[in-house]
């Protein structure tokens, strides 16, 4: 049998498709499905049928996907083990660690630092990428970790486990020439007021447009961002207000010169760590959650 060939029938099944499979390996659907069929005929059994525009496991594909599971999870075992040891004297420890691109880049800076504490040397290796592409190289065993604001779904057909890292409330920020135009106390004060913030696709914006409606509110939304650095950088140049998690507070007032104009206990950004291990092992994200928990978060 040809492991390619079983590789990317794995990445397929996982994927749900070839065409979602053939973003993640950087190729062709068409590659791929040629490649499956030559593992089928090898087989002698169709792992995959067809419903409508959908591919769906036979029997016999779900017995190849167990099989495949174990495989490439050992397989992934193997290199991270090796991996851990090819560095000749002291021994280094790798971190591979997938960034959500929703996560704000100063929460991933604070979480990510007491791994670089630790008395071993340590080697990190920061991706930043769309939460469902870090999900699946989770499963694939070429991350170590995935810091995410929002847990992995039940729906999602990749076996990890959420590690609750903490939560903070929200506050709200501007420059202070608009400031000065705003009128009354906050919340109100948002009311028309220039708004920036974040995608809708986020979990916290989502909290925000409930909020709003439960307020009362409608701002003018002047911008949306899934980038929470350049959302900042806006709200620094008066285009508006923004909102961020308080433990940010400090930082974000000294960095960008703005304001507090408010904050809300109803409005919660949460932060995961995703690990294929029920238990976690590795000793630098035994380090990220710990700190997170009884620190950052505390």
């Amino acid at each position: 049998m040809n492991l390619k060939h079983l590789h990317y029938f794995w990445v397929a099944a996982r994927a749900g498709g070839v065409v979602r499979a053939g973003e993640q390996l950087h190729t062709t659907p068409q590659t791929l499905s040629s490649q499956i069929k030559l593992l089928q005929e090898r087989l002698g059994r169709q792992l995959f049928r067809k419903r409508g525009r959908q591919l769906e496991l036979t029997d016999d594909g779900r017995v190849a996907l167990r099989y495949a599971d174990e495989i490439f999870g050992l397989a992934g075992e193997l290199e991270a083990r090796l991996r851990e040891r090819r560095a000749e004297g002291p021994r280094t420890l790798e971190l591979r660690v997938g960034v959500a691109d929703a996560v704000p880049k100063s929460v991933a800076v604070h979480l990510l630092e007491p791994a670089l504490q630790l008395a071993e040397p340590v080697h990190l290796v920061c991706h930043e990428w769309k939460f469902a592409d870090l999900l699946a190289e989770l499963a694939l065993h070429r991350l170590d970790l995935v810091i995410a604001n929002e847990p992995i779904s039940r729906r999602v057909s990749v076996k990890a486990f959420n590690h609750e890292l903490g939560r903070s409330p929200m506050s709200f920020f501007c420059a202070p020439a608009l400031r000065e135009r705003l009128s009354g106390p906050f919340p109100a004060c948002l009311n028309d007021a220039p708004m920036l913030v974040q995608g809708a696709g986020t979990p916290v914006r989502q909290q925000f447009d409930a909020w709003l409606a439960r307020q009362g509110l409608a701002p003018r939304i002047v911008g949306e961002f899934d980038d929470s650095a350049l959302m900042n950088a806006f709200g620094r140049a008066g285009r508006g207000i923004f909102m961020a998690a308080t433990v940010l507070e400090a930082e974000i007032e000294a960095g960008f010169g703005v304001q507090v104009i408010g904050r809300s206990t109803e409005l919660e950004e949460e932060f995961f760590a995703i690990t294929v291990e029920r238990r976690i092992r590795h000793p630098a994200v035994v380090a990220i959650t710990t700190s997170a928990r009884s620190e950052l978060f505390a």
